[in-house]
């Protein structure tokens, strides 16, 4: 299968596709943090190829509800944002996998699909992560772990806390990778 994965500096999502025998190719404005296929530049560069399947993972900056203390200061940006965001769902890719934390996607454009959690694929952490699916199964939850912490979201102010926050669980890549990776393409059912 050839995978996209959209707005990923980790590699975490790419580097699971691989290991489950996809092809897979992560882009990010920024590099990626690990070697492997990836394009440094913007995404609508790389969306005319012929992908089986894209997971993206659009910056949450101007969409989360963890910011709505600033929603009036950036309506422009949350426009540009959700503009990104549809223009992502709509993309010519037969499977998309849309991430995001809880956000006004949810109001301005839909609901998302599913709502998975890091403790549900065996990191024992959490950080609701939404999910709007475009002909892929929801996932299943792998290995349910105790020991819920919200690290994440307590980790002190600095330059790199952004990235800290954003980065997929290897967990939930993990079960991306072969729960979405083995779906049939032609009925969007696990096979």
């Amino acid at each position: 299968m050839r995978v996209l994965v959209a707005c990923e500096f980790s590699g975490r999502v790419r580097d699971a596709f691989i290991a489950a025998g996809h092809d897979a190719v992560s882009c990010d404005l920024l590099p990626s943090e690990t070697p492997g296929p990836h394009y440094q530049g913007d995404i609508r560069d790389m969306l005319a190829a012929p992908w089986d399947l894209m997971i993206a993972h659009p910056p949450c900056t101007h969409l989360a509800v963890s910011g709505a203390r600033w929603f009036a200061e950036k309506r422009e940006e949350q426009a540009d944002a959700l503009a990104f965001v549809r223009m992502l769902l709509d993309a010519d890719v037969p499977r998309i996998a849309l991430e995001n934390p809880v956000s006004i996607i949810s109001s301005h454009i839909r609901r998302p699909d599913q709502i998975v959690q890091p403790w549900m694929f065996g990191e024992g952490e959490t950080k609701a992560t939404c999910l709007w699916l475009k002909n892929l199964p929801k996932l299943v939850a792998t290995d349910i772990v105790p020991g819920r912490a919200g690290r994440v979201w307590r980790e002190a102010p600095s330059p790199e806390r952004w990235k800290n926050r954003s980065r997929t669980y290897p967990g939930l890549a993990k079960a991306m990778a072969e729960q979405w990776g083995a779906a049939d393409l032609t009925l969007g059912l696990a096979s």
